[in-house]
């Protein structure tokens, strides 16, 4: 990255948090029918932008839900192309009591962008933006071709990608995607994330008798839904956190002694986390560091369970039915559809006598992991170094992306994890901000990345 770039995102930096601000003000929930319109709007607005900046062949997709906007710039003969992803969808706000400024309304305190979308990623995907804008200003040129896919249904699991990038797969073919809507290790401690936990997620419905029954006139007679819920939950997992599915952990991946040392290297401490959490002690599987668990680890966790009477006070009732909603993380090697069926074979296994059980299913995701060493991480690391001063740690995350395996599966080429976000940022909940400090920095650590990237990787023959 030369001077002149420094100086231009400086001097413009007042304008480019103008422009964030008023894409931050368009409402695009995707989750919402109500908000169809400003998702539409939140499409537009972004295509507008990519106008504006100089990407060329801008368009906004139709797909079976919300719109996908792509957009590119191919002048860099020979050189490798980089595809940009990101999401201009947004969380909901509520509980809207709970905001301190209104969330469409982008208000700046202690040098925090507050605003819904302000981290989760309208900010991320806006910096890509600004830093091919001041590159082309300054230089007149990129060092690389780039392609943007930028949807808006991330925020309810991207439904209608795939279908979209296995109808564009030549519209979409390129040497490395790069996504920012990840996050760091901590503030000034820049992160890679090499690797995410694929999920699948289901409702289990247990039906008993045809109404709710007096317990003192049957209660020891009939099987009571909930006791048959807990019992079928218990059956999950043993006491030192091992899940006793049947084949569940046949396909896991497990981690290199290499990567087991980088995560002990890493300054995040049960103690820590403890104090944190509010907690007393930490659980999980037995044999594996709180790092291990919940980054590479699969698991099995019950988000949810209802039934019987709820009111206040005391009906003694036998319930007619009781529910449980369950996820799954996986790792590498391990299909959804495969714990699905494990899942359920488990429950038909284990299920108590004078009951029926029904599984709903829901969200579900592949696992991702790319090796650290890719000279196209590697690349991003150094750049990170560059401008924050330190070592860039080499995370993967205990939570789930599926639209990254998708890309990975569909594209076959590297996904690089570039986030500037902080767990603390409160994105999916009231008052979400984003760091100024990272919102400046990475921005210089973009515009040094894609020349650092450009010595790193050759333009790969087609695969497609």
């Amino acid at each position: 990255m030369t001077e002149q770039i420094k100086s231009y995102l400086k001097e413009n930096r007042d304008t480019h948090l103008k422009e964030l601000t008023d894409w931050l003000a368009v409402p695009s929930v995707s989750a919402l029918p109500e908000h169809k319109e400003d998702v539409r709007k939140g499409a537009q607005w972004i295509a507008d932008e990519l106008s504006k900046i100089g990407m060329n062949n801008i368009e906004i997709y139709e797909t079976d839900g919300h719109p996908v906007v792509y957009a590119d710039w191919l002048k860099a003969e020979g050189k490798p192309t980089v595809l940009v992803y990101g999401h201009y969808d947004v969380q909901p706000v509520d509980p809207l009591e709970l905001w301190e400024t209104p969330p469409y309304e982008a208000t700046i305190r202690d040098n925090k962008l507050y605003a819904r979308g302000a981290s989760d990623d309208k900010g991320q995907t806006f910096m890509h933006l600004k830093v091919l804008q001041a590159i082309l200003e300054t230089e007149g040129t990129l060092p690389l071709n780039f392609k943007f896919c930028i949807e808006g249904e991330e925020e309810i699991g991207s439904p209608s990608l795939p279908k979209f990038i296995e109808n564009n797969k030549e519209l979409l073919e390129a040497d490395v995607i790069v996504i920012s809507d990840t996050g760091m290790l901590d503030r000034g401690k820049p992160a890679i994330c090499y690797g995410l936990r694929g999920m699948c997620a289901m409702q289990v419905d247990v039906t008993g008798p045809n109404s709710d029954l007096h317990s003192g006139l049957y209660g020891g007679a009939v099987q009571n839904p909930l006791h048959a819920i807990t019992e079928l939950l218990q059956s999950f997992r043993d006491d030192n956190g091992r899940i006793l599915i049947d084949g569940f952990y046949d396909n896991v991946q497990e981690l290199t002694e290499k990567e087991r040392e980088a995560f002990r290297a890493l300054p995040l401490t049960e103690e820590a986390l403890k104090q944190q959490l509010g907690v007393t002690e930490l659980t999980g599987e037995e044999g594996y560091s709180h790092i291990e668990r919940t980054w590479a680890r699969p698991t099995l966790e019950h988000n949810g369970i209802w039934g019987g009477f709820q009111g206040e006070g005391i009906k003694t009732v036998i319930p007619a039915e009781a529910h449980a909603k369950i996820s799954c993380r996986l790792v590498p090697n391990q299909e959804p559809d495969e714990i699905i069926e494990k899942v359920k074979a488990h429950i038909e296994k284990h299920k108590p006598v004078g009951i029926d059980v029904k599984v709903t299913l829901f969200d579900k995701g592949a696992p991702y992991v790319t090796p650290f060493d890719h000279p196209a991480i590697q690349a991003a690391a150094r750049s990170y170094e560059k401008v924050y001063g330190v070592p860039t740690a080499f995370t993967r995350g205990g939570g789930s992306i599926p639209i990254v395996a998708t890309f990975d599966q569909m594209l076959n080429i590297p996904v690089v994890l570039m986030g500037f976000g902080l767990s603390t940022e409160n994105f999916h909940a009231p008052n979400e901000h984003f760091h100024l400090e990272n919102f400046d920095k990475g921005m210089e650590t973009l515009a040094d990345y894609w020349f650092e990237l450009e010595k790193s990787i050759k333009k790969e023959p087609s695969a497609l």
